[in-house]
């Protein structure tokens, strides 16, 4: 576009275009120190991270401002995942912080971040290929600490509920160096019982390191690959692990856990009892709307007197087939009126009529002669009378006119 002079808006929104098109901006983390932190009434953020020698503006949306596991202040350093843009009506670039962590934690959360990004990439966390949990399932398999608080509330969750179902303890340590390995363990030996419906992984709250384990790509991998449902319940609700978002669903915390996978027996019952008298209500309904019908169609007059119906057909076919000969006789009647009318007028218009009252017909050749001028001397004529006919030769011709 071959232009020198440009409104501030084209120039914003150009900026703005460049800024969403890098690959580096739209997906960055950003290590500095806040300052001026606010929380404006709508719950959105808003602050600055600077270091020694620049600043760059900030804005935390309140959805994620919720998630947060801690308060953010000035004068803390923090990194910031998110993305770089231009807020048009400033013209000016801004951070928009998506995730939030204290700087003591940088390379571990750094290290979250990155492989959170690489396994949705690769699809582990994708929607559409999460398995649904059983609305009823017989047997549950729990990984997790056989001494820690998470199993008691678990158990205690899905005993009170739906105390019929089996639960089998895959044990397992929840954190340290072979935290990781014995997780993948453990969920391997439910893998291999036929009974397991679904399978829970928990563990109680703690910080960054203590849920280090449920970070693991290994674990990550494992789960992705089970066969079974899995329902992913580690730490707090504002704890997020790799295992919460590859698992089939996540619980935000072990007891929720217990109410996601079984029923409430309770409920059940009340449900049950509720379709009970639905179901009594409509066949009840649908019996006394049967039984009426049936009373109606007894006391009707074909059931009680069907010989009414009969006769009251008798009678109809009689005064139908009186109508037929009614019909039938004035319809003979006209036909033969117009029949002796055409009779008469043929009677008047035969020729037979007129010869018996003294006339003759004479005919040349088959034709009826009208004229002397019709014949000529000598030709031989017939005529026709009442009875019989005369041979005819014309001896004499004379034109007289009509007397």
């Amino acid at each position: 576009m071959n232009r020198s002079v440009f409104t501030v808006s084209e120039i914003t929104k150009y900026i703005k275009q460049v800024l969403v098109r890098d690959q580096i901006l739209r997906n960055v983390c950003v290590q500095g120190e806040i300052s001026n932190f606010s929380q404006a009434t709508s719950g959105h953020c808003y602050f600055t991270i600077k270091d020694k020698t620049s600043k760059l503006r900030c804005v935390m949306f309140r959805e994620k401002r919720r998630l947060l596991r801690f308060t953010p202040k000035d004068g803390m350093k923090v990194i910031a995942k998110g993305s770089i843009n231009v807020y048009e009506r400033d013209g000016q670039y801004q951070f928009y912080v998506q995730e939030l962590q204290p700087d003591g934690l940088g390379s571990l959360y750094l290290t979250y971040l990155q492989l959170k990004e690489r396994l949705e990439k690769e699809g582990l966390f994708d929607k559409k290929i999460k398995k649904s949990i059983p609305d009823f399932p017989s047997c549950i398999g729990v990984v997790t600490s056989p001494k820690g608080a998470a199993i008691k509330d678990i158990i205690s969750v899905i005993k009170r509920r739906y105390p019929a179902v089996n639960i089998i303890i895959s044990p397992t340590s929840v954190q340290g160096e072979k935290a990781p390995k014995e997780i993948v363990a453990a969920l391997k030996r439910l893998f291999t019982l036929d009974c397991i419906d679904v399978i829970i992984v928990s563990r109680g709250g703690g910080s960054i390191e203590e849920l280090w384990a449920f970070n693991d790509e290994e674990v990550a991998r494992c789960i992705y690959e089970s066969k079974i449902p899995v329902v992913s319940a580690v730490g707090h609700e504002r704890d997020f692990t790799i295992a919460d978002f590859v698992a089939d669903m996540r619980a935000p915390t072990p007891s929720a856990a217990g109410e996601i996978v079984v029923p409430d027996v309770k409920e059940l019952k009340k449900r049950i009892h509720s379709l009970k008298n639905h179901l009594t209500n409509n066949i009840n309904y649908l019996f006394f709307n049967k039984k009426t019908r049936l009373d109606t169609l007894y006391n009707s007059t074909v059931f009680q007197k069907p010989e009414e119906i009969l006769y009251s057909y008798k009678l109809r076919l009689d005064f139908l087939t009186k109508g037929i000969l009614n019909n039938t006789n004035n319809a003979f009647n006209n036909k033969q009126k117009e029949f002796r009318l055409l009779s008469n007028k043929l009677e008047v218009l035969n020729p037979l009529k007129i010869l018996s009252r003294g006339y003759s017909i004479a005919l040349k050749n088959n034709e009826i002669l009208k004229t002397a001028d019709q014949v000529e001397l000598d030709d031989d004529i017939e005529v026709k009378l009442l009875e019989g006919s005369l041979k005819c030769r014309v001896t004499e011709k004379r034109k007289e006119g009509r007397s």
